[in-house]
């Protein structure tokens, strides 16, 4: 490989503030909301044009589609999402769950308004290329936008890019997903012009059991209703319209009056490295070629779509997996499965695992508690990581990635920056019965 290189500059500081957050999905957002409702200067930082992450980019509605009667969760910021949303008229009832499926281009404006009531300083269209470092404490980033190179100083940095881009910048140990820990990516879709009668009398009359698509499960959950269409995609292989060996599972979420079935996650792309550009490109132009693939089948197979055309393209890739930081405590199948209890949690999830061919849907009220060591790199002071990208193993992973665990880390990975700030102590040493008596005091449950 040629290398440049590049000479020596000055950086112009940007801003300086207390709590920076970069990337603001659910964990950021969560992240962000959770600090800045305690009262300290708050900033955060996001490289595409609106908030939201996987909400936004990737049209990924269905924030708690595993909740049912008996489950049981902590509430907090995650549900805020799904109320805010509905009291704005953003929401549609969730098919298979008792759980609001977010508008996807609603909720940027929703995530607007919740940063601006919370007095967030916002940065939009930034991207994070660095980290400042002395020795190994964090005191900043260094950004990339169309305002130039600049830097962005900070007594606390939470890195919810999903990537755990700011750990790796900073030089946190952490692995990548690898072989068959590396998921698959989704373009996800929707289209109009939609019968919808036709189309709900078609599922009334073909209900899908969850068993159909899930692989492995704890057998309890095999006959739960799924918006799942399976028979008709197997047809379409048959008669060649899909090519035998592409991945198509075709879930559909909302459905509106107007005719349009909003998110359709169909498309699965595998070997991707979220983290490499060219696998990123690929990725990309291969999700929508296939996703016109779908169209034309459900087009074709499906009663309701046979005037459907494509609606939308998702902004972005729908990610998975990829780094995860080895933190002070690294979550395991063992703690999801059995109900772990932790000293430092701050918060709880239900025993809900959707990865790896394992699906557990969160019927009978079982739950584990988060532990805060997850959020704690190793040989960094100062960083905490929020949303997918916490410690963990592979099966742990299946739990930690999903949207609403990432609103639990990133609100306690929120209000212990916070903490920290307020005591003047590293992250590392925070006083987590602090933490936990403001997290419950925002109606967290974190036991």
């Amino acid at each position: 490989m040629q290398h440049v290189k590049e000479p020596s500059r000055m950086v112009s500081v940007m801003a300086e503030t207390d709590v920076l957050v970069v990337g603001s999905g659910p964990g950021g957002l969560a992240a962000a909301l959770a600090a800045a409702r305690e009262s300290v200067d708050t900033m955060l930082v996001e490289r595409y044009g609106c908030f939201g992450g996987n909400i936004t980019q990737a049209q990924v509605e269905t924030i708690a589609w595993y909740r049912h009667e008996q489950t049981v969760e902590a509430g907090g910021i995650g549900v805020e999402f799904e109320n805010r949303a509905k009291d704005m008229g953003g929401t549609h009832k969730d098919p298979e769950a008792q759980a609001e499926c977010l508008d996807a281009d609603m909720f940027k404006y929703v995530a607007d308004k919740m940063v601006q009531e919370a007095g967030i300083v916002p940065i939009l269209h930034c991207f994070a290329v660095g980290t400042v470092m002395e020795g190994n404490v964090i005191r900043g980033i260094i950004t990339e936008s169309k305002s130039g190179r600049q830097a962005i100083l900070a007594k606390r940095v939470i890195d919810a890019t999903g990537d755990a881009d700011i750990a790796h910048l900073a030089g946190a140990p952490h692995r990548k997903a690898q072989g068959d820990e590396k998921m698959s990516v989704t373009m996800s879709f929707g289209c109009s012009g939609v019968d919808v009668k036709r189309f709900k009398d078609y599922v009334n009359a073909n209900p899908a059991r969850l068993a159909e698509w899930a692989g492995t499960t704890s057998g309890k959950e095999d006959d739960l209703f799924t918006p799942y269409l399976g028979e008709p995609f197997i047809r379409a292989k048959e008669e060649g319209l899909i090519p035998k060996n592409m991945r198509v599972e075709v879930i559909w979420h909302s459905l509106t009056e107007a005719g349009e079935a909003t998110h359709i996650n169909a498309v699965r792309i595998h070997d991707i490295d979220p983290t490499n550009v060219r696998d990123l490109t690929r990725g990309e132009i291969e999700g929508r070629r296939q996703a016109i693939l779908v169209v034309e089948a459900l087009k074709k197979y499906i009663p309701g779509f046979e005037k459907a055309k494509l609606r939308t393209f998702a902004s972005s890739l729908g990610v998975r997996s990829s780094r995860k930081i080895i933190g002070e405590y690294n979550l395991t199948e063992q703690d999801v499965r059995n109900e772990a209890r932790f000293e430092d949690t701050i918060g709880i999830f239900p025993e809900f695992l959707d990865g790896y061919g394992v699906v557990i849907i969160p019927t009978t009220g079982r739950y584990f508690q988060v532990p805060y060591g997850i959020m704690v790199p190793m040989k960094v002071e100062n960083l905490l990581v929020a949303g997918r990208c916490v410690a963990g193993d592979k099966l742990s992973h299946a739990a930690s990635r999903q949207m609403m665990c990432c609103a639990v880390t990133g609100q306690g990975a929120g209000i212990a920056a916070a903490v920290s700030v307020k005591d003047k102590v590293t992250c590392r040493r925070v006083n987590i019965a602090k933490v936990q008596k403001a997290l419950e005091k925002k109606g967290v449950r974190i036991k």
